[in-house]
């Protein structure tokens, strides 16, 4: 990720700037970048890194790593620690996270608010098309993480073993569990030498502070479901499901797709074809994947909806992911250097993989991909995105307009 005709910027200084000047780098890269989380990482470098040296490029390689190896959206975790970082503190990265979030998550609630008018044959092909974007996504990150993730035959057969316990017990419990025994596994047979671990960490972030913040995570994990059972808050059961769905999310934004669908889509809150068409528009939008939790809180079937839904989905999802990295940065520089943290998150990242290929046939597939064409179509939208190598926004306007145009034949 590092093009040999950019600058180097090893040797960039730290220093702190204003809230300000955080939010509106955000806002920048918030309208800018498209592509997905790991397109997201090679913005953050470019225009944080290289252009504005904020930081060198050992730090964003660090941060990077523990970005990716706690649960949450990595591009966004990172945007929230390089906020941390420049803002000198929490408000900081508070600032970068709203501005890196607010543009996305306003075009996917202007699209929940009119999705309910949009009727017709058009409207059934451009949703329909949105779906088959669905299945190609899915595809190529199901594709891309099994070959970095599960590049050996212990990680592989991880991934199969999850891929089938959650196909067997459908359902959120069981995609914790294969989360679970996937780290039990990676301890067993995924041990080896340490990896190497450059670079330190050093953020504005007392041990302390990132105590409060990983039990702050801990407390609402546990409290909200009690919470919600007790008072039969639905609110509260809301904030429960997408807070849950945030705290497990390993390996990226396409991970949370089967974590939500059986959030929300199971008890019947959102429709699946409401759920995938949502989904799919995701893809095309800059900024993070995550903002699908707006479309979603606002298209429930039941109060909170709307705004209120919009804002407490959002918010729980992306919550849990910023109290963890928060809470981490302090710790991470010993932490990381265990061979056991290490085999356990191999093992983690291949369950990850079982996970998203089992969501990627039920519910992605099974809904979507019905007749010929819909296969001849999504096999195009996957070969776009990993042969041909077209953004994804690309992808969406090529298979919502054939969508359109196959319902009009």
């Amino acid at each position: 990720m590092r093009p040999s005709a950019l600058p180097d910027a090893t040797s960039a200084p730290q220093e702190r700037g204003s809230i300000g000047e955080v939010f509106a780098a955000f806002v920048k890269l918030g309208l800018t970048s498209f592509g997905g989380p790991v397109a997201h990482l090679g913005y953050y470098r470019q225009e944080l890194v290289i252009r504005r040296r904020w930081l060198d490029e050992a730090t964003f390689a660090d941060l990077v790593a523990l970005c990716q190896f706690l649960p949450g959206p990595a591009s966004s975790q990172v945007g929230f620690s390089l906020g941390v970082l420049r803002g000198n503190g929490l408000l900081g990265g508070l600032a970068a996270w709203l501005a890196f979030t607010l543009p996305s998550a306003l075009i996917m609630f202007a699209f929940a608010l009119g999705a309910a008018h949009f009727t017709g044959p058009v409207a059934e092909g451009f949703l329909h098309g949105l779906k088959l974007v669905a299945v190609a996504v899915v595809a190529q990150a199901v594709w891309g993480m099994a070959q970095s993730l599960t590049p050996d035959r212990p990680r592989a057969a991880i991934a199969l073993a999850a891929l089938s316990f959650v196909v067997l017990f459908p359902g959120s419990l069981a995609q914790i569990s294969a989360i679970v025994l996937g780290a039990v596994l990676g301890l067993w047979l995924c041990r080896g030498e340490a990896s190497a671990v450059p670079g330190r960490l050093n953020f504005p972030v007392t041990r302390l502070n990132g105590s409060v913040a990983l039990c702050l995570f801990a407390a609402v994990l546990l409290a909200t479901p009690i919470a919600a059972a007790a008072t039969g808050s639905h609110a509260l059961a809301v904030f429960d499901a997408f807070y849950r769905s945030g705290a497990l999310v390993f390996g990226g934004g396409h991970v949370v797709l089967p974590l939500l669908q059986s959030e929300v889509v199971t008890p019947g809150w959102v429709s699946n074809e409401a759920f995938l068409a949502g989904y799919g528009l995701a893809q095309a939008v800059p900024g993070p994947v995550f903002t699908f939790a707006a479309y979603l809180g606002a298209v429930m079937n039941m109060p909170p909806n709307g705004a209120a839904g919009a804002t407490i989905a959002l918010v729980a999802l992306l919550l849990p992911g910023m109290l963890l990295v928060y809470g981490m940065l302090p710790f991470w520089d010993s932490f990381r250097t265990r061979p056991a943290a290490q085999a356990a998150m191999r093992g983690t990242n291949a369950a990850v993989v079982g996970i998203l290929g089992a969501a990627l046939y039920s519910p992605v597939w099974t809904s979507a991909v019905a007749t010929p064409r819909d296969f001849a179509l999504a096999l195009l939208g996957f070969l776009l995105l990993t042969v041909w190598k077209l953004p994804s926004w690309t992808v969406v306007l090529l298979l919502t307009a054939a969508g359109t145009l196959s319902s009009l034949i």
